[in-house]
């Protein structure tokens, strides 16, 4: 019995899986088990940023692995401390909560935010504001923020305490607060919802009122953090800081780590014994992701991952001006959707399909965009390889 009967006889039929098996992955290449290579424009969705099996990371890896994988969060652990010291130090925050996914992240962020003010006795304030297309988890508390109805359905009643507004308007956003909010979560750049970046004069404006209104800020960098965006956090870009942030995907460069960071003020909502994860943060776990972040963290580096996401969206508007059919290329860093008309006739999956025979593996969302999410370390060959492959089915149209 092969691979896929395996999979389809045993496994939830949760997943729409491609008709392929990967075994091998090395830099921005995967192998099929019967040796078909691909180029990977989505990275395990943002995941891999410093592509498969990154030499520094599976040596750090293999070594912690023979050296301690797991206690448990009743003690002091090197790796822990060594990887929590190093996001506070390149970023906004002063602690951090570690957990396996981004839905356990923003789990703990949501959490952070209610007990916040019910610590302080604020118990009416409860309410956190996020934004239409939105996506923050598929668990019940982080399925409930998110706002995209087919997320939602078949999981009735939700949790209550969710108010969704249209992202990138501060009038819409003004309306719904009230003195029940507690905080507003929000993605700086969406990925799910279609690779939609914030207005840079949008996210002034709603740091501003959450100043003037006295409630918290979550950015939800789970897609758009680690380097993805050509800076180390995508709210970087935008020059304001969130009171909340949440991580994963990229932060363990495949290995399941979720984190949460949050200034002093605003983690005095967490006491011993409020929040826990046996599996957050272990040995293993957290010395990958600290390599991963030292990588990530250079300089140079992001400036090529900027640079090569300007050259990316370049090529894709050269398609754009001689296709009437693409409607906008938008994204930041190597952050990249390229929205088709809805008129068009053919849908995203498509092409992803098509793409998929040629060798090139991407990603489509919302019917009509597609999504390119390539490890960091591409290069522009290999950018310019994939254009030339859309070029092609694009005018076969």
């Amino acid at each position: 019995m092969d691979s896929f009967q395996k999979s389809d006889d045993y496994i939830f039929q949760t997943y729409a899986r491609q008709p392929v098996c990967f075994v091998k992955g090395e830099g921005v290449t995967l192998w099929d088990d019967q040796g078909k290579a691909y180029l990977d424009f989505l990275s395990g969705i943002a995941v891999c940023n410093l592509g498969h099996c990154h030499p520094a990371v599976s040596k750090v890896i293999s070594q912690q692995a023979d050296t301690l994988v797991h206690v448990s969060n009743l003690f002091y652990t090197d790796c822990q401390a060594d990887l929590a010291s190093e996001l506070i130090s390149r970023s906004f925050a002063d602690r951090v909560f570690f957990g396996n996914s981004g839905a356990e992240a923003n789990e703990a962020a949501i959490k952070l935010a209610r007990r916040y003010f019910q610590s302080r006795g604020d118990s009416q304030r409860y309410r956190i504001i996020t934004m239409t297309q939105s996506f923050h988890g598929r668990t019940m508390a982080t399925l409930s923020a998110t706002g995209q109805d087919k997320i939602k359905d078949g999981f009735l009643p939700l949790l209550e305490g969710f108010v969704y507004v249209p992202f990138n308007d501060i009038d819409a956003l003004k309306s719904a607060v009230d003195d029940t909010v507690c905080a507003v979560m929000l993605e700086p750049v969406q990925g799910e919802g279609g690779v939609i970046p914030s207005d840079p004069e949008y996210l002034k404006q709603v740091r501003a009122l959450c100043d003037e209104q006295g409630i918290l800020l979550i950015f939800d960098e789970i897609q758009s953090g680690m380097g993805r965006c050509g800076t180390l956090f995508a709210h970087e870009i935008y020059g304001i800081t969130p009171d909340i942030m949440t991580l994963a995907k990229a932060l363990g460069n495949g290995l399941p780590i979720g984190a949460m960071l949050a200034t002093q003020d605003a983690a005095k909502g967490f006491t011993f014994g409020s929040h826990a994860s046996t599996f957050g943060g272990t040995p293993l776990v957290t010395r990958a992701a600290h390599e991963v972040v030292k990588i990530l963290s250079d300089t140079g580096f992001l400036d090529q991952v900027r640079k090569k996401g300007d050259y990316f969206r370049e090529q894709l508007r050269s398609l754009q001006s001689r296709y009437a059919f693409i409607r906008e290329v938008r994204g930041k860093g190597l952050l990249i959707g390229l929205e088709l008309d809805p008129d068009h006739g053919r849908n995203a999956s498509f092409y992803v399909s098509e793409l998929m025979e040629k060798g090139f593996i991407i990603n489509g969302i919302q019917d009509t965009i597609l999504r390119f999410a390539p490890p960091l370390i591409i290069e522009t060959e290999d950018i310019d390889r994939l254009v030339a492959a859309l070029d092609t089915l694009f005018d076969s149209n």
